[in-house]
């Protein structure tokens, strides 16, 4: 799994790629980490429509950004997701949490 990143006036914009799984998640997590420490965004945006696969592990990973903007008192997001990552999210109830939005049908 890939996270692409791109950074604009406290936007900050993570872009998974490939698949996010128990195997992936911790090291995805540490660099994201590693990116929030360098860019302090006030907005985190998740986009993953470079995902084909996550499992319960990419939940955990969008709960703990989503933590982490609020512990810095900003705001977390998923935009994007498609396909498997979607239903996994729909069916965690995780837009109970976070707001996901998904591209127009």
């Amino acid at each position: 799994m890939k996270v692409y990143s791109q950074e604009n006036n406290g936007v900050l914009r993570l872009s998974f790629v490939g698949e996010l799984d128990h195997h992936d998640a911790k090291s995805s997590m540490k660099t994201i980490e590693s990116l929030i420490d360098e860019y302090l965004p006030h907005d985190c945006i998740m986009d993953l429509s470079g995902l084909n696969f996550m499992d319960s592990s990419g939940i955990a990973v969008i709960l703990r950004v989503n933590k982490r903007m609020n512990d810095m008192c900003g705001k977390a997001w998923v935009e994007n997701p498609a396909g498997q990552p979607l239903r996994v999210l729909d069916a965690s109830g995780i837009d109970r949490v976070i707001k996901v939005f998904t591209k127009a049908r």
